[in-house]
């Protein structure tokens, strides 16, 4: 029988004919959407919203950090599916004592797609569109690793403001930042989403992004950064694209190419459904 890992090296069967999922992780409940899983999903988190029109009648089970568990067995799912950096540790193993499966994913880079497009396709017999995502995925890595890139960028990547966060280059987003030569700063750090002095990168970094999510970085934010790093460039950018991994990451590639030659629009932050 075949089995697929998830990110913890769980082996999970393939699923039968009518799953129940609970998916807690945005990125993926898209993706799962795009795999042709919507009818099995029975429950979503309150920022589960892509794609939109489809997901109106699934219903919450409170948000990522805040799950709720009672909600979750009502719904009698047969498959979780969490995140290690989305969602907790300690939700997870509650889910165990009562849901089948948990399956846990954990990208850490643009690469990584390519296998959760797998375990998720495999897991649950979508295979065929499986096997379409990651062709259009590796298609694109591969088009970009001959593709001319600008010089080589030092940025200041800002997710969180009181107090100032960014993240560090074992990220997702960091990795997917430096495929187009920009390099997050601190080049070394102990916390995946160190806390920073914005005065500790006078001079150190040639530009900040004040990314739309998690903290809503607006314009008026600009000015702030601009004040205590006079002379650098501040732009906002779209963080679905910088951090969302899953069927995201196709269009991502397009959009931070010519986000990074100066050509596309930030789009605004969404809004929890």
């Amino acid at each position: 029988m075949a089995r697929w890992l998830d990110a913890e090296g769980t082996s999970h069967p393939r699923a039968g004919a009518q799953p129940r999922i609970v998916s807690l992780v945005p990125s993926v409940t898209e993706l799962l959407c795009e795999l042709g899983l919507r009818e099995h999903l029975v429950g979503r988190t309150g920022f589960c919203i892509y794609p939109k029109d489809s997901l109106r009648e699934v219903p919450k089970v409170g948000g990522t950090k805040d799950v709720d568990i009672a909600a979750i067995r009502a719904l009698n799912p047969t498959h979780v599916v969490v995140n290690i950096d989305e969602n907790r540790r300690e939700d997870a193993l509650r889910l165990r004592e009562f849901a089948p499966a948990v399956i846990v994913t954990h990208p850490l880079c643009p690469e990584d797609n390519a296998p959760l497009y797998a375990l998720l396709g495999g897991v649950f017999n979508r295979e065929e569109s499986a096997s379409r995502l990651s062709a259009a995925l590796l298609s694109k890595l591969e088009r970009l690793r001959h593709t001319p890139l600008g010089p080589p960028q030092r940025v200041l990547y800002l997710i969180w403001r009181e107090p100032w966060m960014t993240v560090a280059r074992e990220t997702y987003i960091s990795r997917m930042l430096s495929l187009f030569a920009w390099h997050t700063e601190p080049a070394v750090s102990a916390d995946r989403y160190p806390s920073v002095r914005l005065e500790d990168y006078a001079g150190r970094v040639d530009r900040v992004l004040l990314s739309s999510e998690p903290y809503p970085f607006r314009e008026r934010h600009l000015v702030e950064i601009a004040q205590a790093l006079p002379g650098v460039p501040v732009a906002l950018i779209d963080g679905e694209m910088t951090s969302w991994y899953g069927s995201r990451a196709i269009a991502a590639l397009d959009y931070l190419e010519a986000y990074t030659r100066g050509t596309a629009p930030v789009a605004a932050q969404a809004e929890c459904a």
